[in-house]
């Protein structure tokens, strides 16, 4: 695998999953590997705010395209309304803490890495994570 090189930026996102449905983290890093050939986040938080190591710190990830390099990528379960027809912040209390404990952990590694929503990466025409990051976390 690729190596990530010093980091410069946390990126959150979130998995397009429908509000309340349990998709767990090894399913969402399948779905990745048959898309981008790769696990793409570092970690998953799913519902119940477990987190989920699911890329080396050191390993480049697939996250937001051609913007990976020192970039760790987090992803919640969810980020879609339960009908899966429009975004929505759908982040349990648990993922929210689970959000909070990740970033604190980075920020604390990395104090002068950049934090970004999916969405806040130019050229990128997404609502992910479907919050916005700068005030939520």
């Amino acid at each position: 695998m690729t190596p990530l090189g010093p980091v410069q930026f946390i990126t959150i996102h979130c998995a397009a999953t429908p509000e309340g449905r349990d998709v767990k983290a090894a399913t969402i890093s399948q779905w990745d590997i048959a898309r981008f050939g790769q696990v793409s986040y570092h970690w998953v938080v799913e519902l119940d705010g477990s987190k989920h190591n699911t890329l080396a710190d050191d390993k480049l990830g697939a996250h937001v395209g051609g913007h990976n390099h020192g970039n760790i990528g987090i992803c919640y379960v969810g980020g879609v309304s339960a009908d899966n027809a429009t975004p929505k912040d759908t982040r349990t209390d648990a993922q929210k803490q689970a959000l909070r404990d990740l970033v604190a952990h980075y920020k604390g590694l990395y104090p002068n890495a950049i934090l970004r929503g999916h969405r806040d990466w130019p050229g990128v025409a997404k609502a992910c994570p479907s919050f916005d990051v700068s005030t939520a976390l």
